[in-house]
């Protein structure tokens, strides 16, 4: 009497568990082994895929097969599909079994494999279901690739959001709070270009954000966050982006304001850190007088508490208390502090200054057109060398590339145009904020934690300084405190010098707001009409 395993299979858990596959496949096969007279030695139930053998159940089947040589003749399924869906991993393992005496077979198709022409039959048996697999595989790559192309996105939601089902049905990625909220602000601060993207990671971890450094890459480098939906290259058909369905998280300007940055086309404050020591602030943002390194910071314990200080982490051992430098700073702060009596010029200044910015919009928006146009045109002639062979395929992708690159860019900026612009009421309430901050810089400063005080620091100024230069007040400072500080100490004379200098004040202004600038900074003030704006 010959002696089988019975080998019973299911695709996935939720087959295993709620339908009646395994109980239908196992009263067959034990049926079968009855009128044959075969002993059942062992029950296999698996719940894996079979496009290959990797699966738990049958490892370790085959495992006890090489053990016990001898006791097993017969390895029994319902159906060769059952077996294996992938006829080259068939075959192979039809082989093995053979080495170790048991030969497979399908009780629904029985075969025997010892007949050469069986083979053909054998072939079409274990071909079928593989067929099969492709087939629906195709279809369901099909079926998805056209749901992109139509604005969908057809995976997990990425960061930021969570998939949803709609009442109609539909399903989508909406925004999950507070994770999107927290994800913009991340986006914002790599655009600007001033800290490194694990610092800012770092920093948005702090904050609550649930997402590893890897994925936080993956995440500034998706278009799906400024609403688009990315095409990959398939056959013919080049790569591209769709508009997608779902809300987007930041602007189109801001995703490309971001590549730029990232790309390296944006100026990048080496060396500071979005994080530092309360007792701290200004670590990063100094310069060793001797040597001209960035100044470190540590503590040191004394007998009775710990003593901070600005040091140098060369062979120079320069270093300075951090005490007296933070006072020297505060105390060099009370210069840009609005003086009040010129707070209603300062607003008025730049009230005037936004007017005529709001005026030149359009005359940004034909320049921007005119750009794309010049772009379109560019890909449209090197499409007419291509179709008269003066340039080849690849030169001609490029080009097209390039140019493409460039007018997404510009068209991202071309529909800003006019979206900043500020209602007088909203602007009245910004500057009063504004100008409120500015008369009470110092205070702020003294009472806010570190993270503030940096941002104030980094705000006044845009490029590193050394302890000398704080004390001597020779530092650069950006254009908006250069400003102040002119108002500050020239602004009291007569009231009518000041009613003439109106003009000549609001072509110095900036809509750079109190952030550090993201641009290289201008080594004197100029007025506007010598500025590129």
């Amino acid at each position: 009497m010959r002696t089988a395993d019975l080998y019973i299979r299911v695709s996935t858990d939720e087959q295993a568990d709620k339908g009646y596959s395994q109980r239908n496949q196992e009263e067959v096969l034990q049926k079968y082994c009855e009128i044959n007279r075969i002993t059942v030695r062992k029950v296999i139930f698996e719940d894996h895929s079979a496009k290959t053998f990797l699966r738990p159940e049958w490892t370790k089947l085959l495992a006890l097969l090489r053990k016990q040589r001898g006791k097993t003749d017969l390895v029994l399924f319902t159906k060769w599909d059952r077996f294996s869906r992938n006829a080259p991993d068939a075959y192979q393992m039809i082989n093995t079994l053979k080495i170790l005496g048991v030969e497979p077979q399908a009780v629904e198709q029985p075969l025997d494999i010892s007949v050469p022409e069986n083979k053909i039959m054998l072939a079409i048996y274990l071909t079928t279901p593989e067929v099969e697999n492709d087939r629906r595989s195709l279809n369901v790559f099909y079926g998805m690739r056209r749901a992109r192309k139509e604005g969908r996105w057809m995976a997990s939601a990425p960061i930021g959001y969570v998939n949803r089902t709609l009442e109609n049905g539909f399903k989508r990625i909406v925004l999950f709070e507070p994770q999107a909220s927290i994800l913009k602000s991340a986006f914002e601060e790599v655009s600007k270009g001033i800290y490194s993207v694990e610092q800012i990671w770092k920093k948005a971890k702090e904050s609550g954000l649930t997402c590893n450094k890897n994925n936080f890459w993956l995440a500034i480098r998706n278009p799906v966050y400024c609403g688009k939906i990315v095409i990959p290259k398939y056959k013919e058909e080049e790569s591209y982006v769709v508009k997608g369905v779902h809300e987007a998280l930041i602007s189109e300007r801001l995703f490309y304001e971001m590549q730029e940055s990232l790309d390296g086309r944006k100026r990048n404050l080496q060396g500071i850190k979005i994080v530092s020591n309360d007792m701290l602030p200004l670590r990063g943002f100094i310069y060793c007088p001797d040597c001209n390194r960035v100044l470190s910071g540590s503590a040191s314990k004394g007998k009775k508490q710990y003593y901070h200080y600005y040091h140098c982490l060369s062979a120079c051992g320069y270093r300075q208390k951090a005490e007296d430098v933070n006072q020297t700073f505060a105390h060099a702060l009370k210069d840009f502090v609005l003086n009040p009596v010129s707070a209603e010029l300062f607003k008025m200044v730049i009230t005037d200054t936004y007017n005529n910015g709001s005026i030149n919009a359009g005359e940004s928006r034909n320049r921007l057109i005119e750009q794309i146009t010049s772009l379109n045109n560019k890909i449209t002639k090197a499409r007419e060398l291509l179709l008269q062979d003066d340039i080849n395929g690849a030169d001609y992708k490029s080009i097209r590339s390039d140019a493409e690159s460039k007018i997404n860019l510009l068209e991202a900026k071309l529909a800003d145009i006019g979206q900043d612009i500020i209602r007088a009421k909203d602007l009245e309430l910004l500057l009063n904020k504004a100008i409120n901050t500015l008369t009470n810089i110092n205070i702020i400063f003294c009472k806010s934690d570190s993270s503030i005080q940096r941002k104030i620091i980094g705000s006044i100024y845009p490029e590193k300084f050394t302890f000398e230069e704080i004390k001597l007040r020779t530092a650069k400072t950006s254009e908006t405190f250069n400003l102040i500080y002119l108002i500050n100490s020239k602004l009291h004379a007569k009231k009518n010098w000041i009613n003439d200098q109106n003009l000549t004040l609001s072509s110095w202004v900036f809509l750079n707001g109190f952030e550090p600038l993201s641009s290289e900074p201008e080594s004197d003030m100029l007025p506007l009409h010598h500025r590129k704006i």
